[in-house]
């Protein structure tokens, strides 16, 4: 069992999510992302939830490289060794390429994958010294093919994170570290509240729990939920292009 677990982008959406359900489950969690006042209330509430636990939480700005190298240690200190890194933070701004918003859009690039690349470095840094652990991204669905407008640039990042994930545990085969890369469907959260029509889209709760249960059969792949995303992307792999419009 994976005692003790480190989740990035910690202070709302998935990240808080996936928190309270390994809280439920009795896991000391390392809490770390940009709002500090947002991860005190969180974990105040994990405490009050499962008082038997331990919620270490830390500031972090993910785009601060060197940050993130001293935020992990200081986390795989506090808890005495690191379990699992769950790779969350990221955001969902975006916009179509050539309209004038460059600086949207290098902002996701950099959130999304430079800075996931150094999440990944501090973590396996930890796991290669210990020779054991579980390392976790939090990809998309959308990493699977291109879409549009909006979702240009968030896909690609996705898509290069799945790609990297991938790698990483090709790397790792026949040694005790694990690395799994979850696919989630459309999930509510704070980076997509406004978004008004989306289909097959759950509550945080619903999708989080999946996202969860994905994470501990630690697979290579998993999506979530489970219906329709693991056999619908077999769908949107086939699909022509000129239909993907209707899903972004």
């Amino acid at each position: 069992m994976r005692q003790n677990i480190l989740i990035t982008g910690a202070s709302s959406g998935l990240g808080r999510g996936m928190a309270i359900e390994f809280a439920k489950k009795g896991r000391n969690l390392a809490l770390c992302a940009r709002r500090f006042d947002k991860l005190e209330e969180l974990q105040k509430s994990l405490l009050n939830l499962n008082p038997s636990i331990q919620v270490v939480i830390r500031q972090l700005d993910v785009n601060d490289h060197s940050q993130v190298f001293d935020v992990f240690n200081e986390c795989n200190e506090a808890l005495s060794g690191i379990d699992r890194v769950i790779i969350n933070a990221g955001i969902g701004k975006g916009v179509t390429i050539g309209t004038g918003s460059f600086r949207i859009n290098k902002q996701t690039a950099q959130t999304n994958f430079i800075a996931a690349l150094a999440q990944a470095e501090a973590a396996m840094e930890i796991f290669r010294e210990q020779n054991a652990g579980h390392l976790v991204t939090i990809s998309s669905f959308s990493a699977l093919r291109g879409f549009r407008r909006a979702l240009t640039v968030y896909a690609a990042t996705k898509s290069a994170l799945t790609s990297m994930t991938e790698g990483i545990r090709i790397d790792c085969l026949d040694t005790p570290i694990n690395v799994t890369c979850v696919h989630p469907g459309f999930i509510r959260s704070e980076m997509n509240e406004k978004v008004k029509k989306v289909p097959f889209i759950v509550d945080t709760e619903t999708g989080c729990r999946a996202i969860v249960k994905g994470i501990e059969a630690e697979k290579a792949t998993c999506y979530a939920p489970n219906w329709p995303w693991a056999w619908g992307h077999w769908l949107v792999r086939i699909v022509p292009a000129k239909y993907l419009k209707y899903i972004s």
